[in-house]
């Protein structure tokens, strides 16, 4: 893993239960703010249950994809953590 990867990791692995970030909220905290889609690409390649890839979200309030069961599961992941609206008020 790069040293970029480990940051993205260490970022989402903190994003406390019912809230989200966007991948460039998490590209910029990681020290490269244009690094959006790398922060995506990162997060379809996880499968460590203890970073909790489901809270991160597109930066227009969609939620994105997701390798564990795709959007609809992500939406449940999120609802289920308390997250009842998304970036612009976007019902889950």
């Amino acid at each position: 893993m790069t040293q970029f990867s480990n940051e993205v990791n260490r970022i989402v692995k903190n994003i406390p239960r019912g809230t989200v970030m966007t991948y460039g909220e998490v590209a910029r905290e990681a020290g490269n703010p244009k690094a959006a889609r790398a922060v995506a690409n990162i997060m379809a390649k996880n499968f460590d249950p203890e970073i909790p890839c489901h809270r991160v979200i597109r930066a227009d309030g969609r939620p994105g994809g997701y390798n564990r069961g795709g959007e609809a599961t992500k939406k449940d992941l999120l609802a289920a953590e308390g997250v009842v609206s998304l970036r612009n008020g976007q019902r889950l």
